[in-house]
């Protein structure tokens, strides 16, 4: 099965299939990254607000790296305790980037939050989406599409109930020992994209050092993560985003490789030996203002 190299958003728009992550990127490391990522030929670039002071250097990055910034496409995302001024938040975030519009902007979670950090029991993530889609149909010339992350197959059912604007991506963790295909068959049924965040698993869920990916990489004559990163990417409807700070894992995570479907069934199966997800959802006990319940 070939690797996509773009898929297309509901809105039209071609979304690289692969991007640069910047969760957990520390502060002053940033820039870096983009600007190097930039200059060797990516041109997906994904952060937030949650992400401590990321959108100001991914803006500078962008800056740095000379490529133009509509060949470049940029994603931030809503912060929890914003949700209750969304439009307000997304001029802060322009700002910080230092850009006229976002090709992507998502709800992070839907789980409002107050400043202090606790449970916003009283805001309603329902009305938080109605304020993006108001931004999206009043200012498109700040926002080109709107999304979500995090969101199970039932936030998803609830919020198709009542949108006016389906999403055009869910972004979520996924990777071999949590592939959450429930959710990415939820997302195909109604053209809305997934993007994969985490594809390398985490310290809670190494993948690396497991005998089919050295196996394949072997078979492929590429590095272990790149298995894991192009897993995902032959999956149809689906984008990825692996973080890296160092400059040759950047180059070397863009080493896509065309996987079979033997291949692809090999990596799935790891699942069902181990199943890990290791960024918990944390909505759990939010109040009943909108939130189904979980699986």
């Amino acid at each position: 099965m070939p690797a996509h190299k773009f898929v297309k958003l509901n809105t039209g728009a071609e979304m690289p299939a692969l991007g640069l992550g910047t969760w957990r990127s520390q502060p002053g490391a940033v820039e870096k990254a983009v600007a190097h990522a930039l200059k060797h030929g990516y041109r997906h670039i994904d952060t937030a607000t949650a992400y401590a002071g990321n959108e100001k250097e991914v803006g500078e990055g962008i800056k740095q790296s000379e490529v133009p910034r509509g060949e470049i496409f940029l994603t931030t995302k809503l912060n929890n305790p914003d949700m209750r001024n969304a439009a307000a938040a997304l001029d802060a975030s322009l700002k910080a980037l230092g850009t006229p519009y976002l090709d992507l902007w998502l709800m992070h979670w839907p789980c409002p939050m107050t400043k202090e950090g606790g449970p916003d029991k009283k805001c309603d993530w329902r009305d938080t989406w109605r304020d993006m889609e108001k931004v999206f149909k009043e200012h498109p010339e700040k926002v080109k599409a709107i999304g979500v992350s995090n969101f199970s197959v039932s936030y998803l059912r609830e919020l198709l109930k009542f949108a006016t604007v389906v999403p055009a991506v869910n972004q979520i963790e996924s990777h071999p020992l949590c592939l959450q295909e429930d959710i990415v068959e939820e997302c195909r049924k109604h053209g809305i994209v997934v993007t994969a965040y985490s594809p390398l698993g985490s310290d809670q869920a190494p993948l690396l050092e497991k005998p089919v990916v050295k196996k394949l990489a072997e078979k492929y004559k590429v590095a272990p993560s790149n298995i894991l990163i192009s897993l995902q990417v032959n999956r149809p409807g689906v984008t990825v985003i692996p973080k890296s700070v160092t400059p040759h894992r950047i180059e070397e995570n863009a080493k896509i490789v065309d996987l079979t479907e033997e291949d692809i069934k090999e990596l799935c199966e790891l699942e069902k030996e181990d199943h890990i997800r290791f960024c918990k959802p944390y909505w759990t006990g939010w109040g009943n203002i909108g939130f189904p319940d979980l699986e």
